[in-house]
């Protein structure tokens, strides 16, 4: 049975830094691509970034368009978790933050198989 759970939400002000975990039980995160996705009130999840499975050449990263530059995904094999850090935040960051794994493509919310409760991140002006 496979558990993700994130946490590292909060209220923060425009310009902070924050940074996000994602932790996983019976799944090896180094084995499957993991993704970051965000939902904001009255809008629809939408992808935020997405790190691939590990190889020996290393592993990709993919953002959205909105964040890249300001947000990195990384992964820390030893304790199987994944991390978004989030650097120059601005209010329309505010969303719950989910993590996911097992995708069959990476950019769709649909398409992931494993999805945590969220955390939510709150971006004041």
């Amino acid at each position: 049975q496979v558990h993700v759970v994130e946490s590292g939400g909060g209220l923060v002000q425009a310009g902070d830094s924050l940074t996000l975990s994602c932790a996983a039980s019976g799944r090896t995160f180094s084995t499957v691509t993991v993704g970051w996705f965000r939902q904001a009130p009255g809008k629809e999840r939408e992808f935020i970034a997405a790190i691939t499975v590990l190889t020996w050449s290393g592993s990709s990263t993919y953002y959205a368009a909105s964040v890249k530059g300001r947000f990195t995904i990384y992964r820390d094999n030893t304790k199987n978790t994944v991390y978004l850090q989030m650097n120059s935040l601005k209010p329309e960051d505010t969303a719950v933050y989910y993590c996911a794994s097992d995708p069959r493509s990476t950019y769709y919310s649909e398409d992931y198989n494993y999805w945590g409760q969220g955390t939510q991140v709150t971006v004041s002006s």
